[in-house]
């Protein structure tokens, strides 16, 4: 039977969430708990991957194992007993053999969080910027992410990718946060579209130039990438 994991995690610690040699990842601590408790070999296939430092407050992932539900939603308390404290599974339950974690997904929403100030509290979990960023500009500009678009100029290179056409349908500042949901993202996108919109804040890009960044389709183009940290998967929909 195929089931859904939903859980979430403080990617301060991981070198992202998805499998490769020689680095701790969120997938490998997950698929290493998994298989110990249910004994059998576990694949897990997640809703999308994060970078390094990227942290996600609603995951999703779908495995295909044997065992039944009872038993499943039962190892979940002990699966939390195995895992670090920096993830948490939320919750376990079976799907549709066609359900897929990535495929079925129909949307995504990212937040960016910073602060003007030294915050003690949120080590990892929020970008410090200077004061004086002109929220209102950030705003305009982000407005014109809005709509289907090629974002190939909001892209990490080299990216095995068949499109960079996205539909985003909400891109907007508030209370320090930047909220984007789309369709799909591509690879460090939210985050070169948080520092191009730094350039925006800090008076160094106009609107226009912002809109000519997305026109060109050319990452050189745009800002540098924001910081790791202030990044949150915030929530998947199906």
């Amino acid at each position: 039977m195929r089931y859904f994991v939903e859980f979430a995690y403080n990617g301060s610690g991981f070198h992202g969430s998805q499998r490769q040699p020689n680095a701790l990842t969120v997938q490998e601590v997950m698929e290493d708990a998994f298989s110990m408790v249910l004994r059998e070999p576990v694949a897990l296939t997640f809703a999308g991957r994060t970078d390094a430092g990227v942290h996600a407050e609603q995951m999703f992932a779908h495995l295909d194992i044997t065992v039944s539900v009872e038993r499943l939603v039962f190892s979940a308390e002990r699966l939390n007993s195995l895992l670090p404290p920096s993830i948490v599974i939320r919750q376990i339950f079976p799907v549709a053999d066609d359900m897929h974690a990535r495929f079925s997904a129909v949307e995504r929403t990212y937040e960016y969080r910073i602060t003007t100030q030294k915050d003690p509290f949120r080590p990892n979990q929020v970008t410090r910027v200077a004061p004086g960023l002109d929220f209102e500009a950030m705003n305009r500009a982000a407005r014109l992410l809005l709509g289907t678009h090629d974002f190939a100029s909001f892209c990490k290179v080299h990216t095995d990718v068949k499109t960079t056409i996205c539909t985003v349908t909400r891109a907007e500042w508030g209370n320090n946060v930047f909220t984007i949901t789309a369709d799909r993202f591509l690879r460090n996108m939210v985050r070169a579209v948080v520092g191009t919109l730094f350039e925006v804040g800090r008076g160094k890009m106009s609107i226009d130039e912002f809109q000519n960044v997305i026109d060109c389709r050319n990452r050189c183009a745009a800002g540098q990438s924001a910081p790791a940290e202030g990044l949150f998967l915030t929530k998947v929909s199906y």
